[in-house]
């Protein structure tokens, strides 16, 4: 699965972080990261969640 942020919609609210620390990442910076844009099929329930948790529907899923 593909994670794909849209930049322009995220406030860096780290949700997705707390989710999928291993997908996502809030820096120093105050800026959100994407440390793993491929993950395995370990991640799937846990990307979804984060998906439908992000407050700015900024995060998306593809193949």
């Amino acid at each position: 699965m593909k994670v794909n942020v849209d930049f322009d919609l995220c406030t860096s609210n780290a949700v997705c972080m707390g989710i999928a620390p291993e997908v996502f990442e809030v820096r120093d910076d105050g800026f959100l990261y994407v440390i793993n844009e491929s993950p395995g099929p370990e991640f799937d329930e846990r990307l979804r969640l984060a998906v439908t948790s992000c407050p700015n529907g900024a995060i998306t899923l593809g193949e």
